[in-house]
């Protein structure tokens, strides 16, 4: 099982998610992620950065790490503009891209009617996602999709993605990974060693600690 870090973008600059990312790979992870995210959820006074100018100072920084947002939100910019931006991080970063892509839901709704962004319906978002995600795939990139309801997980196994969990018990890992390619991110509520250990058991092909973590320690841990 890789193991990866999300990257701390909910800052005014991008210095802390920089050093973060620099470290992470110094410690031998094997990912850094980004949010996609206008503002924190629930808490709009907040900064958040864009992760894919993020990722790309990244991926020319460092030449080891795979690197992608996770997960970026169909709807918020329209699909054809979703899918280049993967294909420039691919320019710059060829063969280390994880496209990680999803619906949102009514806790991110907020952040389009913030900036006039339609919040289309489920449906909707979810015939964008298929799309964007047969693009990706025909492209060579990996593509990870968001967990959410039963048709978004169909569109997963449909169409030969891998599912990316969210916080989601070792017991849902292993029951998924049984139906297709599974991974795990979320944040560790206790020590890093034991959790790593068990999402490996479960059958996960990545983990991806959220913040705040230490760094050695995951490295550390890896199984």
């Amino acid at each position: 099982m890789r193991v990866g870090v999300m990257l701390p973008v909910f800052q005014r600059d991008a210095a802390r998610a920089l050093a973060v990312a620099d470290a992470a790979e110094a410690a031998g992870l094997d990912g850094v992620f980004c949010y996609d995210h206008v503002w924190p959820l629930g808490q709009p006074s907040r900064p958040a950065i864009a992760p894919f100018p993020v990722l790309a100072h990244v991926a020319t920084r460092l030449r080891r790490v795979a690197l992608g947002p996770l997960v970026a939100r169909v709807g918020l910019v329209p699909d054809a503009v979703l899918v280049a931006q993967f294909d420039a991080l691919a320019v710059v970063a060829p063969g280390r891209v994880i496209a990680g892509v999803g619906t949102g839901d009514r806790l991110s709704a907020g952040e389009n009617e913030a900036y006039g962004v339609p919040f289309t319906s489920a449906a909707k978002r979810r015939e964008a996602l298929r799309a964007c995600v047969r693009a990706l795939r025909g492209r060579g990139i990996e593509v990870w999709v968001g967990d959410g309801a039963a048709e978004t997980r169909r569109i997963a196994l449909e169409e030969g993605a891998v599912l990316n969990l969210w916080n989601a018990p070792t017991e849902e890992v292993a029951d998924v990974a049984m139906r297709c390619e599974v991974t795990w991110a979320g944040s560790a509520s206790g020590p890093v060693a034991p959790l790593l250990a068990r999402l490996a058991d479960a059958g996960a092909r990545w983990a991806v600690l959220g913040q705040p973590v230490d760094l050695d320690e995951v490295a550390a841990a890896r199984p």
